[in-house]
């Protein structure tokens, strides 16, 4: 039987089940161009050969800038993982200072930015506080450019010492080590572990409504535990992942690609409905009352267990006329939409599932790598207004639920978090002796089975962006 414990494990068990040629997809020279899963496996272990050659040893932290994923921070990423580094992903827009604060913490030994212009801003600032660390940046062909892709040959002897390597990394080694705002404003290192990610992983696949070959789009910052997951995961299924360009090119990406479903976080879904909301003031009286009708129609989707019996018929020619828009720009095949990292608004989630796009709203945290709950693409197993059901593997419960049966939200299970890096005091704060991940989130549930939640404890908040 095929299976995979560590997060590097996963292209050689697509290699092993579902091979494919277009594993991953990025656009250049007018058209998508396909990386095999061969090709992840074979330049992923040419590229770790590299990391030995230059003195990297197991343990090393390094220190990664992505904006959106594409094949060569998969390829990086996994060439990291075998030779057993911990990659650091910081997002591309943090301040110098805490870009400053986490090299530091971690002694990163190398740094790669997603391209040349972040690369010069922060040379001087890095030069000036890690004197010893390797910088590099994707974007070719300017100084200090360094590609995965471009990478063809190994010494035999480094690719003996890879393998080696690879063979005695345990599930329970830290894979990556992510930073999260703390409530001080100090950045805090979330340290996750093979098994960790693999547990969240296996957990999905047992939810998403996904098959080899079936076309995904990924346009999420890659420095954010749900899009990094969501990768891994997509291999797994056998998907073929088309990476985006950028934010300003995604409505072409969406409809040259013509996905089956994406991940996704709330502020795409409300864009777009700001989008057909400016139309109806760019049209003449019947199109705004149309547009309107059609809008107010969308959002009482299942609003009620006993709809209007004109319902069906109104929601027909709504569809007709205008929510067909929503997936016609998302490439007319989409049928499915995660939505995570803040939640939805019920009346957005009942509008786009009217279009015929089933949004998945659900709950997870970084310490948590991610996933915690979420709604089912089967009839009766979604809930508009919740964050669905807790995927298997993972316990949660209540703590002191008030006379609503709200509480904080305890988490237990194989995704929780090894614990805060270089933080002990705080790593015991928030994880029990008994093993519960205190949230800081208040919830309760509905129907017995759905997480809802109603508040945060702590004086701190997400955006619908899924910014703190």
């Amino acid at each position: 039987m095929i299976d995979f414990t560590r997060v590097f494990d996963i292209p050689e068990y697509q290699q092993h089940k579902y091979p494919q040629e277009r594993a991953v997809n990025y656009f250049v020279d007018g058209k998508w161009q396909p990386v095999s899963i061969q090709t992840i496996i074979s330049k992923s272990e040419i590229v770790a050969c590299w990391l030995i050659e230059k003195g990297f040893v197991p343990g090393d932290r390094i220190a990664v800038l992505p904006k959106m994923g594409s094949a060569e921070w998969l390829i990086f990423d996994f060439a990291c993982q075998q030779v057993g580094l911990i990659t650091v992903p910081i997002h591309p827009t943090a301040s110098v200072e805490d870009i400053q604060f986490i090299l530091a913490e971690t002694e990163a030994k190398m740094c790669v930015f997603t391209d040349h212009s972040l690369y010069e801003k922060m040379l001087p600032a890095i030069e000036k506080s890690v004197a010893y660390l390797n910088v590099y940046h994707l974007e070719q062909p300017k100084d200090g450019y360094f590609s995965p892709l471009t990478f063809t040959t190994c010494n035999a002897d480094s690719l003996a010492q890879v393998r080696r390597i690879k063979s005695e990394i345990k599930p329970d080694d830290t894979l990556v080590i992510l930073y999260t705002s703390g409530t001080s404003g100090t950045p805090k290192g979330v340290m996750l572990s093979h098994h960790n990610v693999v547990s969240s992983i296996k957990s999905i696949l047992t939810i998403l409504p996904l098959a080899p070959s079936q076309r995904v789009l990924s346009f999420l910052p890659f420095s954010h535990v749900f899009e990094r997951t969501a990768a891994y995961a997509y291999l797994a299924f056998g998907a073929e992942i088309y990476f985006s360009q950028s934010l300003e090119r995604l409505n072409h990406d969406f409809k040259s690609v013509r996905p089956f479903l994406c991940t996704s976080v709330p502020k795409t879904l409300e864009k777009m409905v700001d989008i057909l909301e400016k139309k109806l003031l760019e049209k003449n009286r019947l199109k705004r009352t149309v547009i309107g009708w059609a809008m107010r129609v969308g959002e009482k989707y299942k609003e009620k267990k006993k709809q209007d019996f004109l319902y069906p018929f109104k929601l027909f020619f709504a569809r007709l006329l205008v929510l067909r828009t929503f997936r016609i720009a998302l490439g007319g095949k989409i049928k499915y939409m995660a939505v995570g990292a803040a939640a939805l608004q019920p009346k957005i989630g009942r509008l786009f599932t009217a279009a015929g796009i089933i949004t998945l709203p659900g709950y997870g945290m970084t310490e948590t790598s991610p996933f915690i709950s979420v709604n089912r693409p089967e009839p009766g197993l979604n809930r508009f207004g919740t964050v669905g059901i807790i995927v298997p593997g993972v316990t949660v419960k209540i703590d002191n639920p008030n006379e609503k049966g709200e509480g904080e939200i305890l988490v237990k299970g194989p995704n929780v978090m090894r614990g805060y890096y270089k933080r002990p005091e705080l790593t015991s704060e928030v994880i029990s002796k008994e093993g519960w991940l205190h949230t800081g989130d208040i919830g309760r549930f509905e129907y017995k089975r759905f997480l809802v939640i109603t508040d945060r404890k702590k004086d701190i908040f997400k955006t619908s962006a899924g910014k703190y």
